[in-house]
């Protein structure tokens, strides 16, 4: 099984306000297409986001109906039009306000609302049969880009995921509805313990999914993306950094993962290039087309250290779990900050043997090029102009304009719709088409409370 080459586009460094900004973004990309599939890597604003993405699609085939018949649909024939769109659509978004909080810091609502919401996404996604599209990528990716080790970075990821699946079991969901919709996003540096991370998070999930909850066999199945690690990657001898990339990419692959983003080797400094991403994405290519042994779904299978490694991984992650559970689950160690100065306390352990050679980093704290580091001639900065800036402003401003008689009725339906505890994507489903994200995130503040971190 081959994962699928994988491209994101919440980097992309397009600033989306509004609808139309999303339309523009996604234009000459047919969204409702079998081999479209799109991963937006947002957190915060993830439900405002997600239901412009939504609203694109089904703009899409709504423009295309009119096309084809050379007429605008009717209210029947679209809404079975908007139907359609949401059973094919097929992406992730990452909407991971639990790792926003222990790891990468860019909550913008509170953690209770915020949970909520997510749970109103998976309920509109169950009662709307999404079912291509994943509700939520659970990220140790970034837990581990803050510092955590292999162990911690699967462990606190994994209770996230079940804590999730708490929360929506209490919402009245079935588990078997919205579990097929979560999926997972994982971190391979350099330690042995990548090696089987894949093979750990679906044993652990398998046997609890089975065993506790009851769920079916796709429920069961454990979901999840590798991005190599950013963190690995450094700029002294700046060209080794795709050697690092290849061997995390080998491994990935060898474990089964789903899919898989190869980072480029100047992202230790810069926004990647146009060049550096093409070798990025012929590291993958490589292993999938040339090398002989990955066309083997499972390579190492039997092999001792790879058995070893899974018992003691999965051991780990399990006396974690333990300690989470002491501290009243995920929830109740996120009060006193345990995630968070673990993470800290791994990452000043880390960079302390890198910094006595104890950790070997090749061109960087041992095999030091004689000839001293590289001097790049010029250095290629993805910033927007002056000209950009400005466009982008004034296409917000005309937007506000379009819409000024439509959205403050829309903005107080929203905030309506959270103090009567109704569904919230639901709403803002049709608040995006004529309110911008400023004007969304500025009404659920008043409403849903504005992120604070626990001190």
């Amino acid at each position: 099984m081959r994962p699928d080459i994988y491209g994101k586009v919440g980097n992309s460094g397009v600033s989306i306000a509004t609808l139309d900004d999303l339309k523009v973004l996604y234009s000459g990309f047919d969204l409702c297409h079998p081999a479209t599939s799109v991963s937006m890597t947002i957190n915060g604003p993830a439900p405002s986001i997600l239901a412009m993405f939504m609203n694109a699609a089904i703009d899409q085939q709504l423009e295309k109906f009119k096309t084809d018949n050379g007429r605008e649909a009717t209210d029947t024939e679209a809404e079975k039009i908007k139907e359609w769109t949401l059973a094919n659509v097929r992406g992730t978004v990452q909407a991971d306000i639990l790792k926003e909080d222990q790891g990468q810091n860019t909550c913008i609502f509170s953690t209770e609302f915020s949970l909520k919401v997510m749970g109103d996404i998976a309920e509109y996604f169950v009662h709307h049969n999404v079912r291509n599209f994943y509700s939520v990528s659970i990220s140790g990716y970034h837990i581990a880009e803050a510092g955590a080790n292999p162990i911690s970075q699967l462990a606190f990821t994994l209770s996230n995921g079940f804590t999730l699946v708490e929360a929506y079991l209490a919402r009245g969901m079935h588990i078997d509805d919205f579990a097929p919709n979560l999926s997972f996003f994982f971190s391979n540096g350099m330690d042995p313990e990548y090696t089987v991370m894949g093979r750990v998070a679906r044993r652990i999930w398998a046997v609890a999914m089975k065993e506790k909850y009851g769920a079916n066999e796709r429920s069961q199945k454990l979901k999840y993306h590798i991005q190599t690690s950013g963190r690995s990657l450094h700029a002294q001898e700046i060209q080794f950094n795709d050697i690092r990339t290849t061997l995390q990419a080998l491994i990935a692959i060898y474990d089964n993962c789903n899919s898989l983003h190869t980072n480029a080797f100047d992202e230790a400094i810069t926004t990647p290039t146009e060049d550096s991403v093409r070798r990025a994405m012929a590291i993958q290519l490589i292993i999938n087309r040339e090398w002989g042994l990955a066309k083997n779904e499972n390579p190492n299978q039997g092999a001792f250290i790879i058995e070893e490694l899974t018992e003691l991984v999965e051991e780990a992650v399990l006396a974690e779990f333990e300690k989470i559970a002491d501290r009243g689950g995920v929830l109740g160690a996120m009060e006193t900050g345990y995630q968070r100065s673990k993470i800290q306390e791994e990452s000043m352990h880390y960079e302390m043997l890198k910094h006595t050679g104890e950790y070997p980093i090749i061109g960087v704290n041992t095999f030091r090029n004689p000839h001293g580091d590289e001097v790049l001639e010029s250095l290629e900065l993805a910033r927007s102009t002056e000209d950009e800036k400005q466009s982008q402003l004034k296409r917000l401003e005309e937007f506000h304009q379009r819409h000024a008689a439509e959205s403050p009725k829309q903005l107080a339906r929203l905030q309506q719709a959270v103090i009567d505890n109704q569904n919230v994507f639901a709403v803002l489903m049709d608040a995006v088409r004529v309110c911008s994200l400023g004007q969304i995130t500025n009404a659920l503040f008043e409403v849903g409370g504005q992120y604070r971190r626990s001190m």
